[in-house]
């Protein structure tokens, strides 16, 4: 009988992860660790939990005491709310990393990482290319936030292999999460009661639900993939489609006064976004997936389904096709009263 791989999965307090060490652990073939700052919110199946900061050393004491062969680290912060939950997302995304890449470089039993990165290394601008290989690189890098965290976290996994040319390095760029029970941003976006976008544009976006995140994450896990990959699903949605869908009414935003704009919703605490996000909202972005298809693996939602299933499970909003349906009818009868009563007058 070949003796079980032990996996340590970071971040498993966030969706995703739970999802993922739950899917994993599964496999009698696995030994799946959680580790995060605070107690998982969600199932984690027969994975095991240890609550640790990625951030001390204390991470490195785990992966030599549990002999961890694999780690997936998915402790990343996309959408932390105000200014000190920043700098925290900064410690966690970067120094994490660090910690526990070193944590990596010196036990005895690793041999492989996977490392949750995002579309968001691209960038958004109006000198994009249709869409984004692997070989790209930002025509105009991100100047806030997880953009930024996301470059450098790469720049420090790119060093880490160098390091470690007998360990299989794989990260995975993935697409915004979609789907029903999302709560990524662009999610919290189309979910807003009134939207705001810029007058003029009509982004291009690109999905990924969270069944297909995590079989990819266990498509790197159980085969040797290494090296940069893009992920999502091939389609594209634009911003007018989606919201068509939601039935957002919509408010249209000079590009100049999108970050005012922005800098009252965040007062409101109805939304944050970041100038990142704001180009991203604005010119699109969209990723070629064939290399990490050519490793064998294909998403079975396209970002159409993720986008419409998560439509199902949302409130529906004013302009949503069963109300306006609704509305439409409801003037029929109306206007058909108003008619018959003319006529018994006549």
């Amino acid at each position: 009988m070949s003796q079980s791989r032990t996996v340590l999965v970071t971040g498993a307090s966030r969706d995703l992860a739970a999802r993922f060490a739950r899917s994993l652990a599964a496999d009698p073939a696995f030994e799946v660790v959680g580790v995060d700052l605070t107690p998982p919110r969600h199932d984690l199946g027969r994975a095991s939990f240890v609550r640790a900061d990625i951030r001390s050393p204390a991470v490195g004491r785990l992966v030599e005491a549990r002999a961890v062969d694999t780690v997936v680290h998915l402790a990343v912060v996309a959408a932390p709310a105000g200014r000190s939950s920043r700098e925290l997302a900064k410690e966690i995304n970067v120094i994490g990393t660090l910690q526990l890449l070193a944590a990596c470089q010196r036990a005895t039993t690793f041999r492989k990482l996977v490392v949750q990165s995002s579309v968001s290394v691209y960038g958004a601008s109006p000198r994009d290319p249709a869409s984004f290989t692997e070989d790209d690189t930002a025509r105009v890098s991100p100047r806030t936030g997880f953009g930024k965290d996301t470059i450098e976290i790469e720049s420090y996994v790119r060093g880490f292999a160098r390091r470690r040319p007998d360990a299989v390095v794989t990260t995975l760029r993935m697409a915004a999460l979609m789907g029903a029970g999302v709560h990524s941003r662009i999610a919290r976006y189309l979910a807003l009661p009134v939207v705001p976008r810029v007058l003029g544009f009509d982004a291009r976006l690109q999905f990924l639900h969270p069944d297909d995140a995590v079989a990819a994450l266990e498509h790197a896990v159980r085969d040797d993939v290494p090296g940069t990959f893009n992920v999502a699903a091939p389609d594209v949605v634009t911003l007018g489609q989606a919201l068509r869908r939601m039935g957002r009414p919509t408010v249209g935003v000079p590009r100049g006064s999108a970050p005012l704009v922005a800098s009252l919703f965040r007062s409101w605490r109805a939304a944050d976004f970041s100038s990142d996000q704001i180009d991203a909202l604005t010119y699109g972005r969209v990723m070629d997936t064939s290399r990490f298809e050519a490793t064998g693996f294909a998403p079975t939602r396209s970002s159409a389904d993720a986008l419409a299933e998560f439509v199902a499970s949302s409130s529906p909003g004013l302009l949503a096709a069963d109300r306006v349906e609704g509305a439409l009818a409801t003037v029929a009868r109306v206007a058909r009263r108003v008619e018959d009563r003319a006529d018994e007058r006549a």
